[in-house]
């Protein structure tokens, strides 16, 4: 049966008050520290050797996908009525808006230490502890809007720039791809402050704390910020008549990104599935 996933900020309480439950369950068994190790482990930039899949590779979109629907299936595990809503990061822009309310993901962190210390997810309400990342702290950060270097979230028209170009991606297929939807999309960019990130990078950025880097995982705005990218992806296809991921084939042994992207017909690891089959998600789930 076809689910539907929906914006976060139209989410009742009873349905705030599932998905956190639902959540914190999936921690509790453990389950979601599998998800940080495995995001940690796919994150691999340009400057290292081997395959890119899941970050600065056309494969970004299809392998996040395929990402959320493993935790999606774990939240459904516990709670059959649980989808993962999204946050659009263009309309709720500001820490008073969800999903930064108590019942939900909670505030931002305290000045001192990045510590977040209200919401469910706070360390000291003792559901939460980090056990997966960079550093040794196990109370979950974040740093909204990085006061000491100020970004903003992306703006509607920022992102809408993304969605205009018709093209799913071009060479050389990683980070400095300078047309192409879906590093329009990712965010990597070029220049000072704001220019350096874009759309989904810059969020991460916003959110600061534990949503920088491969442990992004950690905090459960990732989920809310990733479903939000996933639903653009729909959004392109629909304006662009079902344009196709690239690159259809594999790049040659001359070619610089060879054995170090995923084509389309290809396999993605850890799961084996196509980035071609993850393209259509009509029969899985819907966005309101």
């Amino acid at each position: 049966m076809v689910y539907t996933r929906k914006n976060v900020s139209t989410l009742t309480s009873a349905e705030r008050r599932r998905f956190v439950t639902a959540m914190l369950e999936v921690k509790r068994r453990g389950e979601y520290d599998d998800f940080v190790r495995t995001h940690i482990q796919y994150y691999v930039s340009d400057g290292d050797g081997g395959l890119r899949s899941a970050h600065m590779a056309p494969s970004f979109l299809p392998w996040h996908r395929r990402f959320l629907l493993d935790l999606e299936r774990a939240l459904r595990r516990v709670d059959p009525g649980v989808s993962v809503p999204y946050w659009d990061w263009t309309r709720d822009r500001t820490p008073s808006t969800a999903p930064w309310t108590r019942d939900l993901l909670g505030g931002d962190g305290r000045r001192s230490d990045r510590q977040v210390m209200t919401g469910p997810f706070a360390y000291a309400q003792g559901n939460w502890k980090i056990k997966e990342g960079v550093t040794d702290g196990e109370f979950l950060m974040r740093e909204f809007g990085r006061p000491r270097h100020p970004l903003q979230l992306p703006t509607r028209g920022e992102l809408n720039s993304a969605l205009e170009d018709p093209v799913y991606d071009t060479a050389p297929f990683n980070s400095t791809s300078t047309r192409g939807f879906r590093n329009r999309l990712e965010g990597w960019g070029q220049g000072p402050g704001n220019a350096t990130w874009a759309n989904h990078n810059r969020v991460h950025r916003w959110v600061g704390g534990h949503m920088l880097g491969g442990a992004s995982v950690n905090d459960p705005a990732f989920w809310l910020h990733h479903a939000f990218v996933d639903l653009q992806w729909s959004r392109w296809q629909k304006r662009h008549g079902g344009a196709r991921y690239l690159p259809e084939r594999p790049p040659g042994p001359r070619d610089s990104q060879y054995r170090r992207v995923v084509a389309r017909h290809e396999k993605m690891p850890p799961w084996g599935v196509t980035p071609a089959e993850m393209e259509d998600h009509s029969g899985i789930y819907r966005y309101a």
